[in-house]
């Protein structure tokens, strides 16, 4: 689902009037497949993929074996028991009835499940790839790019969870190890929507979309597949074996001393040593040349392809005009400064001067397991400038702590997966916390910035597109205030809690104190009716002139959380699993509600 054009997120949104920049006045050819034959073809292609993975995971039937079609003949009431809990019935039933038969197991479902995902996804990126050909206007040429990245990162996603699903050595349950599932294919649906929303020409971005139609209904139709097992298995104690880790994949295991299996003995030490103040880093950046480094993209750069354990880079105090990225391929980066108003990320590129959104990012985390303290991040690109992001997260179990990220529209982009920040300062205008991750922020300063004339404030614009995406943002403990400059004319400039970016969003405001800024009515709509029944916004236990709570809105997705239970969903350890992997960042939390 996305929203209506003149308040695309990636286009320029609302925040700016509505003024629709994507648009252009050339016109493009987009080559390609029609809608009607990308249905067509897409089966082909996931054929095709399921045969060439035919020995990743187990007891998948070839499509284009003989038994295949038995199969199918005698288990399509066993197909449609699995399809039951998706939203998208008939392609599930038609892309799996030739994989399944009334003797596959759940293992092989999910599997079958992904690996139908991965074919959608690879038509199209192959789309995507074929609607590039034809332009060269800069700004949607990027656009496309970054779908092929997008779609890649979707592709190896699927990949990684497959080999989760299909191997073994590992006891525990589908429900121990359903979550990781569940994150991993929400941001899939992630990087599909991001690709869509990047790409601002309608003709451009309806092609692309058309191309990607299958890609979403399948890897929909995986997470909600995972979490119907779930629920079921769990209900008849049946255990799923999945195994410890796989494709680089680092996942959570306890072992003897409460340490994830995969963290080595140094990384323990050097936990422990980083609690007392003496760790040792990795490499040193300094701007003035005492260190390893002048830049901490050099420092990144350098850093050994295949590392083990927790790699640490010192950034010493002074401005860093630079855009450094942790790769997908740099995992277990910790990266430490001399606190965030000294060691400090600066960046100006921005939408209006013609960087796509999601390329703007002053600082991008996408390595797994990244932690970031005592650092500054900003994008001083100004109001004018539009979307400016600050800082971007892609990371899985990733953590911020005392780190400070300042913009105006779209500062922070918790993009997708697992997050974490503590003790931590976010400001902005306009939707400046917003992404599809799962995302808690726990004891931080929230400081809304005066923005442009006639613009109106808003903290959150989350983007779950997908009713079965586990993702939302948590606001829990902390405190939502004006800056020097908005303070005087807060109750003239209108300041919101969020607003609803895509079908599903969900932000919980818990726990926390909210300035008098906060209008009376507390939620800012989309666009008319959009996403108002579908929505999930709630609020529990706040305080402040900002919290009552008796004029907000009537929305049916709105609701004010008087159970304590119900709140208890999304708090830290339910939420995000900060039990199992927060502790081991050395970061202080608390798990559960605050009072």
């Amino acid at each position: 689902m996305t929203s209506c054009p003149a308040y695309n997120h990636l286009a320029g949104r609302g925040g700016d009037g509505g003024t629709g920049r994507g648009s252009s006045a050339k016109k493009y050819v987009a080559g390609g497949l029609s809608a009607v034959l990308l249905i067509a073809v897409v089966l082909g292609v996931v054929a095709v993929t399921l045969r060439s993975t035919h020995h990743i995971g187990s007891n998948v039937p070839d499509p284009t074996s003989s038994s295949a079609g038995d199969g199918l003949s005698t288990s399509a009431q066993y197909v449609s028991s699995f399809c039951a809990s998706t939203d998208y019935k008939d392609t599930c039933q038609k892309s799996l009835g030739p994989l399944l038969t009334a003797k596959s197991g759940p293992k092989e479902v999910v599997t079958a499940a992904i690996k139908v995902a991965i074919g959608g996804v690879q038509v199209g990126l192959d789309k995507a790839k074929d609607v590039a050909k034809g332009v060269t206007e800069p700004m949607q040429k990027a656009a496309l790019s970054d779908c092929e990245e997008l779609l890649n990162y979707a592709i190896e996603e699927l990949k990684d969870s497959i080999g989760v699903v299909g191997g073994g050595g590992d006891n525990r349950s589908l429900s121990e190890r359903a979550d990781d599932l569940k994150s991993w294919l929400s941001a899939v649906i992630s990087y599909q929507e991001t690709c869509v929303d990047g790409v601002t020409h309608p003709e451009l971005q309806s092609a692309v979309k058309v191309g990607l139609v299958n890609a979403t209904q399948m890897t929909s139709n995986a997470l909600a597949i995972v979490a119907g097992l779930e629920t079921s298995l769990d209900a008849m104690k049946i255990p799923f074996k999945l195994p410890t880790m796989t494709n680089g994949r680092r996942l959570m295991e306890a072992t003897e001393g409460g340490y994830p299996e995969w963290f080595s003995a140094a990384d323990r030490r050097l936990l422990a040593q980083h609690t007392k103040g003496n760790v040792k880093p990795n490499v040193v950046v300094a701007k003035d040349g005492s260190g390893n480094f002048k830049s901490i993209s050099d420092a990144l750069d350098a850093m050994p392809a295949q590392y083990s354990g927790r790699y640490v880079i010192y950034v010493k105090a002074g401005l860093y005009d630079e855009s450094p990225m942790v790769t997908k391929k740099m995992v277990n980066v910790f990266m430490y400064g001399d606190g965030p108003r000294k060691t400090i990320v600066t960046g100006h590129k921005n939408f209006v001067d013609g960087t796509p959104t999601f390329q703007t990012a002053t600082f991008a985390a996408i390595g797994n397991g990244f932690i970031a303290k005592s650092m500054g991040f900003q994008n001083t690109a100004g109001a004018e400038k539009h979307q400016a992001v600050a800082l971007r997260v892609q990371s899985d179990m990733s953590a911020f702590f005392n780190c400070r990220m300042d913009g105006f529209q779209d500062t922070l982009y918790a993009q997708t997966h697992r997050q974490f920040y503590r003790n931590c300062v976010v400001s902005g205008t306009i939707d400046f916390i917003f992404g599809d991750s799962s995302v808690v922020f726990q004891n931080c300063l929230i400081i809304v910035r005066r923005p442009m004339d006639n613009q109106q404030n808003t903290v959150t614009a989350h983007g779950r597109a997908d009713r079965h995406e586990t993702t939302g943002i948590v606001i829990q403990n902390c405190r939502i205030v004006p800056d020097r400059k908005l303070y005087p004319v807060r109750l003239r400039i209108k300041s919101y809690l969020g607003r609803p970016w895509k079908e599903y969003s969900r932000t919980v405001v818990m726990e926390s104190m909210i300035g008098d800024l906060i209008q009376p009515d507390g939620w800012m709509p989309w666009d008319g009716n959009f996403a108002l029944n579908t929505l999930f916004y709630a609020e529990y236990a706040n305080r402040g002139a900002g919290a009552n709570t008796a004029r907000r809105v009537r929305w049916p997705g709105f609701k004010v959380i008087k159970d304590r239970n119900e709140a208890m969903q999304y708090t830290v350890g339910r939420f995000i699993q900060g039990g199992l992997w927060l502790k081991y960042t050395q970061i202080p939390h608390f798990v559960g509600l605050k009072n």
